[in-house]
């Protein structure tokens, strides 16, 4: 049975029409994009081989622009057992668009495979012990667990505080809002074991998350293979199990799936899991903004003003509502976050570069096969991919995350799988997760970051 058949008897009502086909003009996007790729590549590649060294072992502020990842090629017998669990998976997850297989079967499946493979990719050069490595020891000195004894007086307490406290926290908290912080407390989480299981337990939940979204957006078999390409997505495989971003990319998986329904109670919600998704990481609150280019694009300026409003109330009302019970100040947080990046080695990096290093990094690392299906999406027009179109080009020109963007910005993938598959033939679904995971696999074995 291929995919293509499950949209007929899918219980759900069919998606809007898409546009046709591009023009012979628009058809040359992916070919123009890929062609600036290559150059922002080559030009990260001459400067780093050229310029005097500097911080991060670039002139450019990451160790291998437009990537902040640096050469470490390591293998083993690891690598083996890691290549054949990725290579199976490629190589059966097109029997899940079976029509044999519910909607529920294929959310449990999905969220089962996306849990398997990061775990597997993982382990590819270190074993298990991989698998919380990167939150302990002095690889773990940035992150969330070295944060938590500022909880000791006490959440309310912390809270109220936080503005006051965020540049005495490492990197990562001191530059976030306290929400992952908040659950680690709340969660009774203070081992690297402990943050290892909650990072890729949730972050693996953005696979069947992204199957719902498809469902709202698209037709049955387009939502499986959205589900199916995020599941393999190099990006969400490498720090899928290894960076909180992983839970970041869930929560906004779930914002945005309640966002695109065209229910207003769901809306409404999705307002609301924004607002408490903005708590965990400032960037989430871009999908808000796709939610309302999408919705613009599908249903026009009208609907898309009303949910942008919604947003803004929900978004008041929960920070509002948070201040006056703990004493949370968000305007002091937002401000502890820019001076924690001014502090950083993001503020010298320059502007120039990054304005096309990081879209650049974000396309590559989630996929090749993937950031080409994207823009043939954007190409034709596709409502999922101008949304995000605007988003990546918004962030870009803001300067928002100069660098980094292959982690920082992971939320955007479920979005950009989300549009590559509206133009993927159900046929050449395990072909595509197979180069998927080949990239993944030597990205991992080849590259090193510091997560």
């Amino acid at each position: 049975m291929e995919p293509a058949q499950l949209s007929a008897s899918s219980p759900r009502r069919a998606a809007p029409p898409e546009p046709g086909p591009p023009r012979r003009a628009s058809r040359r996007l992916p070919v123009l994009v890929s062609a600036v790729i290559a150059i922002t590549v080559i030009v990260g590649l001459v400067v780093t081989l050229l310029a005097p060294p500097r911080a991060f072992g670039s002139w450019l502020g990451a160790p291998l622009p437009p990537f902040f990842a640096f050469w470490r090629p390591a293998f083993g017998l690891w690598t083996v057992v890691a290549a054949l669990v990725l290579f199976a998976g490629a190589a059966t997850a097109g029997r899940l668009c079976s029509r044999a297989v519910g909607p529920l079967g294929f959310a449990a499946a999905a969220f089962a495979l996306a849990l398997g493979l990061r775990l597997a990719l993982a382990t590819s050069t270190d074993g298990p012990y991989a698998w919380a490595a990167v939150f302990q020891g002095t690889r773990g000195q940035n992150e969330y667990l070295p944060a938590l004894p500022a909880l000791e007086l006490g959440a309310r307490t912390f809270l109220d505080r936080f503005a006051e406290l965020a540049p005495t926290l490492p990197l990562h908290p001191s530059a976030h809002p306290p929400g992952t912080l908040l659950a680690l407390h709340l969660l009774g989480i203070d081992s690297a074991a402990g943050m290892a299981t909650l990072t890729i337990a949730t972050g693996a939940l953005a696979a069947p998350l992204t199957y719902a979204l498809g469902r709202e957006l698209l037709d049955e078999s387009a939502a499986r293979t959205a589900a199916l390409l995020f599941a393999f997505a190099p990006s969400a495989l490498l720090y899928g199990a290894t960076s909180a971003d992983a839970m970041f990319a869930t929560l906004g998986v779930g914002a945005a799936t309640l966002l695109a329904a065209r229910r207003p109670l769901a809306r409404a919600l999705g307002a609301l899991a924004l607002a408490l998704a903005s708590f965990f990481s400032w960037a989430l609150l871009a999908v808000g903004a796709w939610a309302t280019l999408l919705s613009a694009a599908r249903l026009g300026v009208a609907s898309a003003a009303r949910l942008a409003v919604v947003c803004a109330v929900a978004l008041v009302a929960f920070y509002a509502g948070l201040y006056a019970l703990t004493g949370f100040d968000p305007f002091g947080t937002l401000a502890a976050a820019n001076e924690a990046y001014r502090a950083g080695i993001y503020f010298g990096r320059p502007y120039w570069y990054w304005l096309f290093g990081s879209p650049v990094a974000f396309l590559l690392a989630m996929g090749v096969p993937v950031a080409w299906l994207t823009l043939r999406a954007l190409a034709a027009r596709q409502a999922a991919a101008i949304a995000l179109a605007g988003v990546v080009v918004t962030a870009a020109v803001l300067g928002f995350s100069k660098a980094e963007t292959e982690r920082i910005w992971l939320f955007m993938v479920p979005l950009a799988c989300l549009a590559a598959a509206t133009q993927l033939a159900p046929q050449r679904l395990s072909a595509v997760l197979g180069l998927l995971a080949a990239q993944a696999l030597a990205v991992e074995i080849l590259l090193g970051t510091v997560w």
